[in-house]
């Protein structure tokens, strides 16, 4: 019994090193004023005693239809602080399609522009559009059928949750659960909650990828999850992982404050990737076949704050183990296409290279106020494209 109590306590201390002090709080305590709702196909309003009208309670209404091209909100608060607890949510078609193609927008306190805004799959955790298996403390995907969010997400004055479908064709079934509080008390230092999906397919040589472009406040870095796609053709039998994380910090502009060793590294493991989920990093997919890996790092216990701006980039650097395999040949620190005469970029002694692949994440963040001055999210086609 002691032990249980134990593991309980330390659940409830770990939650709150997670969320916002608006939202932590011991699991055994009641806070006054606060109300809890659920907002789902069958009480999308979320109003007390109102849920499970649809045939007598009897289960008629548990999913909506979105048609190509149409907007739903999924949940809404007016006029009231709160915090959002938990996303769920699942879809019968889960083509890469779809999971690119529905966009999930939050906004904040009623400002005009989301806070998120990010593809359906990418934003709960598995970029690619695909599918996997995994838990983390954030979110978790238990049998690669559904999406789950437990990211604290507090609110002051209203709440708006939109899904969009730009995947081109009809969405015959959404189920969600959007479960909130109403009545919190925040701090003067909260910070809201945002997301930001980017693509760029392909990369540029020389060029690090911008997993967070720079964004201007005070907040605190969350982390992110990153898919990658590699050019095959160009760079059979090499390893895409060299490149190092870089965070530029409050004023940095040429050099980092913060710097990693290596994208594996950076995800908390070593020598290559392979498949893992561990509570704060993991890579759902790691598949060697097809060329793709998904993989994830949320700085829970390592929190990474900013006070005046933060922008997040990752090389792109591979690593030639073994120069007489594939497409690719190697003379003194030349690397070549398929013979020499067909230059395709200096390489080093150890056999580091920069490359260009697919490159898309979802970073997230939390921002003093509730809009950011990034860019809008890309359109369906460039989302969508090559999956």
């Amino acid at each position: 019994m002691r032990r249980a109590l134990n593991f309980i306590f330390l659940s409830a201390c770990i939650f709150t090193a997670a969320a916002p002090a608006a939202v932590a709080q011991a699991l055994y305590e009641l806070p006054e004023g606060v109300e809890t709702r659920w907002s789902s196909p069958e009480n999308p309003s979320a109003e007390r005693g109102a849920g499970g009208r649809a045939l007598g309670g009897r289960k008629g209404a548990p999913t909506i239809a979105i048609k190509a091209g149409a907007s739903a909100v999924l949940a809404e608060a007016r006029g009231t602080s709160g915090a959002v607890r938990r996303l769920w949510m699942t879809i019968p078609d889960r083509s890469p399609r779809m999971l690119r193609g529905l966009r999930l927008d939050i906004y904040w306190d009623g400002a005009a522009r989301p806070a998120v805004s990010a593809p359906l799959g990418d934003f709960f955790g598995v970029g690619l559009g695909r599918m996997a298996k995994f838990e983390s403390a954030l979110f978790s995907n238990p049998e690669g059928r559904s999406f789950n969010c437990v990211v604290p997400m507090p609110f002051r004055t209203g709440m708006r949750v939109v899904m969009t479908n730009e995947s081109g064709v009809d969405l015959p079934e959404l189920f969600y659960d959007i479960n909130y509080t109403l009545g919190d008390r925040h701090p003067e230092n909260m910070l809201y909650f945002h997301a930001h999906f980017r693509r760029e397919n392909p990369t540029r040589l020389r060029q690090d990828y911008e997993i967070l472009p720079r964004v201007e406040g005070r907040g605190r870095y969350l982390g992110t999850n990153v898919g990658v796609t590699t050019d095959r053709g160009t760079y059979s039998h090499t390893w895409w992982g060299e490149g190092e994380i870089k965070i530029y910090l409050d004023g940095d502009r040429e050099l980092p404050s913060l710097v990693g060793t290596g994208a594996e590294d950076y995800v908390g493991t070593a020598w290559g990737q392979g498949e893992y989920a561990n509570l704060y990093q993991g890579s759902p997919v790691a598949d060697e076949g097809r060329g793709q890996w998904a993989f994830y790092r949320y700085h829970v216990p390592d929190p990474v704050y900013f006070r005046r701006d933060i922008r997040v980039t990752m090389q792109q650097i591979g690593y030639l183990a073994d120069h007489s395999r594939g497409m690719l040949v190697r003379e003194g620190r030349r690397l070549y296409r398929t013979a020499p005469g067909e230059e395709l970029m200096d390489i080093t002694k150890d056999g580091r290279f920069e490359r260009a692949d697919d490159w898309s994440s979802c970073a997230y963040f939390y921002l003093d106020r509730p809009e950011n001055n990034l860019p809008d999210l890309a359109p369906p086609a460039q989302r969508l494209a090559g999956l």
